[in-house]
């Protein structure tokens, strides 16, 4: 997470326990968030044969991506910590590689999409075990909702590719 550190809103008890957790689902809100913007601009800029599969698939994936933002900023709210919140905090802790907009071959942003979503489901899988470790079911499921979309959408995009 770099150098990055939540802020807690309030004091509530307990907070030791959550705190871990809320910094795992800030990495996942920062790595989604990233994802969200890049699968959008190919979205924007596929070109090429299979150019309607592509749009129509990252459609769909980045309109999941912004509500799991949303659900995943939330989540850190009601453990008692601010949710980061600016393309500086994301870039800092994000793990996902951003890609300017343009041309780009739709096998390499296949490729990319399908890289990045089995990036996050490993990722998602060692922030399911923090949860866990801390107590924490509910946002264990939540995660654990959020890799079968990683998992669904990796499939999806490698099926396009062939």
């Amino acid at each position: 997470m770099g150098n990055f550190k939540l802020k807690q809103s309030d004091d509530l008890a307990g907070s030791d326990q959550r705190e871990p957790v809320a910094g795992v689902l800030a990495q996942s809100l920062a790595d989604t968030y990233t994802l969200y913007l890049k699968t959008q601009n190919f979205h924007w800029n596929v070109e090429g044969p299979r150019f309607v599969g592509i749009h129509t698939l990252t459609e769909e994936h980045y309109q999941n991506l912004a509500l799991a933002v949303d659900t995943l900023a939330e989540r850190i709210r009601a453990l008692g910590f601010y949710a980061p919140g600016s393309y500086k905090e994301y870039a800092q802790m994000s793990s996902i590689e951003e890609v300017e907009g343009g041309a780009l071959d739709s096998e390499k942003m296949l490729k990319t999409l399908v890289d990045d979503h089995m990036s996050l489901v490993s990722k998602i899988k060692e922030s399911i075990e923090v949860a866990e470790k801390h107590g924490d079911s509910t946002t264990a499921d939540m995660l654990s909702e959020r890799r079968d979309f990683h998992e669904q959408a990796a499939w999806m995009l490698r099926s396009l590719g062939k």
